[in-house]
């Protein structure tokens, strides 16, 4: 009688470890196949970390019919659709100069920064200004970034001027930004308007400002180096 107790307590011992077995195979292929995105919200940070783009009005969107056809917004929708913990700010203005962005930048730093997005000195080229000094200002905008984001991540896109500015000062003013990108170890596009700058149709009357078209282009010309710091 007691060999045959201890026999069914074995045997129920054995079909209660058999259901447990099945049921956590059961929840691990739920896991796995029907609920992936728990797992996957686990590697996503808490914080969201802001990505400021500092710029000209070519980072403003000038001369759009809405401020979305800008680049840095089309790069929002890039991260949105990655589910990536970044929020893009905005911070072009039109008519800057690197100047008065030395001046400015202050005022932006108030948020904290986790990428910073360069896009400065069109304007400075534009009007000849010296490339010794542009850069000085860049360089001084870039110390101040650094100093109050000690982790930040950073991005140079680099520009270049048209024939008629003079061979020497043309080379000088496109070295300025491959020179200021590798002293501080940024990311770097070499031209931000590759594809855009010289062709009519991708540019506003002015022959300066991209279209909407043209944002298209100037938006995968950044994300390209953008993608692997996010």
């Amino acid at each position: 009688m007691l060999r045959i107790k201890t026999l069914a307590i074995v045997t129920l011992a054995c079909i209660l470890s058999a259901c447990s077995n099945a049921e956590k195979k059961e929840e691990v292929n739920k896991n796995t196949s029907g609920r992936p995105a728990r797992a996957a919200a686990k590697a996503i940070p808490d914080t969201i970390q802001n990505v400021l783009f500092f710029g000209t009005s070519l980072t403003a969107g000038y001369g759009l019919e809405d401020q979305a056809q800008a680049y840095p917004a089309l790069i929002q929708k890039k991260i949105e659709a990655l589910n990536l913990p970044y929020r893009v700010i905005n911070a072009g203005l039109s008519g800057e100069t690197s100047a008065a962005g030395k001046t400015r930048i202050d005022w932006l730093l108030k948020q904290p920064v986790g990428v910073f997005v360069l896009e400065l000195g069109a304007n400075d080229g534009l009007r000849g200004l010296s490339v010794k000094q542009t850069s000085m200002n860049l360089q001084a905008v870039i110390d101040r970034v650094k100093k109050k984001n000690p982790e930040v991540k950073l991005l140079m896109l680099g520009m270049q001027m048209p024939p008629n500015m003079g061979a020497k000062y043309t080379t000088e003013f496109k070295e300025l930004f491959s020179n200021l990108a590798s002293k501080n170890q940024m990311a770097y596009v070499p031209f931000l308007l590759e594809g855009v700058g010289g062709v009519p149709k991708l540019n506003q009357q002015d022959g300066i400002h991209p279209t909407a078209e043209g944002q298209k282009i100037l938006a995968e010309n950044v994300w390209k180096e953008l993608e692997g710091l996010l």
